[in-house]
């Protein structure tokens, strides 16, 4: 069925040569996707089983999207903050035990902060547990036949059995625009203003790669650095994914070579629908030795040598300045029967014109 719903996707000179290809040993997924057509345009691991970190949460969204479809939550239900959802590990919101925001402020700092106790406080509004959410989430991947793909939690921390794959990603990410576009602004958001705190986006192309649209990032010492990204550019709609990054810097240069390889024609595509895209058996990659072990020092100075770019001296592909949209979130504070306090209605700061929303 996924791939029937698919089918119908098919119907600037680089800086500097490209270093994808110089890389011996590195285990970093590289997936380039035209999301017009669904083609897969350069592929390298597209399949490989990975850790998603972070990532999660795009599905932690588009069951959340689904459910509010549904008519079973809306984005003005108030969101509590439990003792399980506090105790989750950082990225967190900074919201105390007990208090409450919109649902709608919940899915903004769920996306932008990437903050793991916002995660779960969703996942117990929409389901009743994040256990049961859970099993929606793995319900909903294997719907959209994302056959390496498997959830523990709603919000990326690390189990060994919470699993992906890049093309798992690409394609949950174009049911996300397929289904629900007018969430996207949530994707394109580079901050949220929770009371004197700011919340910053990690994807690094939203201030400084012009036309940056979306949508995630992720990290977890055994998965490395990922990047979902998007971006339209002179009518072009392209999806990069970038899995293992040994940082924040490399993760982020990569995915915009990888569109500017695609913009400029230097691939011309692999003629294979995302769909089409088969995931390979065998255990998710375990980058905790050279992200966080003992190794982790060596490795990243060999990651640097081999792809430079963005370093002190050295070209980047991410020069633009974009001032990047802010949504101002309302802690509502502690509810009490149910009802919560009032609040002034959130303001929205729209994309610069540089930046294309979706």
């Amino acid at each position: 069925m996924a791939a029937q719903l698919f089918r119908r996707f098919l119907a600037i000179p680089l800086l500097i040569v490209s270093l994808l290809a110089a890389t011996p040993g590195m285990a970093t997924p590289l997936l380039l996707v035209d999301m017009q057509t669904g083609e897969v345009l350069y592929n390298d691991d597209g399949g490989k089983p990975w850790h998603p970190a972070s990532l999660t949460k795009m599905m932690t969204a588009y069951v959340t999207f689904a459910a509010i479809a549904q008519g079973r939550i809306t984005l003005d239900t108030p969101i509590k903050i439990s003792k399980k959802a506090w105790n989750q590990a950082p990225a967190k919101s900074g919201l105390e035990v007990g208090s409450s925001i919109t649902l709608q402020d919940a899915v903004y700092i769920l996306i932008v902060k990437s903050a793991n106790d916002v995660a779960i406080a969703i996942a117990e509004a929409v389901s009743g547990s994040s256990d049961k959410f859970v099993a929606e989430m793995n319900q909903m991947a294997s719907a959209m036949g994302m056959t390496a793909t498997h959830f523990e939690n709603p919000n990326g921390l690390h189990d060994p059995a919470q699993v992906s794959s890049a093309r798992d990603l690409a394609v949950l990410t174009l049911y996300i625009r397929r289904d629900y576009p007018q969430y996207l602004p949530m994707f394109g958001t580079e901050a949220v203003q929770l009371g004197q705190a700011s919340l910053e986006s990690n994807n690094g192309l939203l201030e400084h790669f012009q036309g940056t649209t979306g949508m995630k990032t992720g990290y977890v010492c055994a998965s490395g650095l990922n990047i979902v990204a998007t971006i339209n550019r002179g009518g072009r709609e392209l999806m990069a994914v970038v899995l293992g990054g040994s940082s924040a810097r490399e993760r982020n240069e990569m995915a915009a070579e990888l569109f500017l390889r695609g913009l400029s024609g230097a691939v011309t595509g692999t003629g294979q629908s995302i769909v089409d895209l088969r995931n390979a058996p065998g255990e998710p990659v375990d980058m905790r030795p050279l992200i966080c072990g003992k190794k982790a020092k060596e490795y990243a100075l060999e990651r640097q040598e081999a792809f430079p770019l963005g370093l002190k001296g050295q070209p980047s592909y991410l020069t633009d300045e974009i001032s990047g949209a802010t949504y101002v979130a309302t802690d509502l504070g502690i509810i009490v029967d149910n009802v919560p306090l009032p609040r002034p209605r959130p303001s929205y700061a729209p994309m610069a014109t540089a930046s294309v929303a979706n």
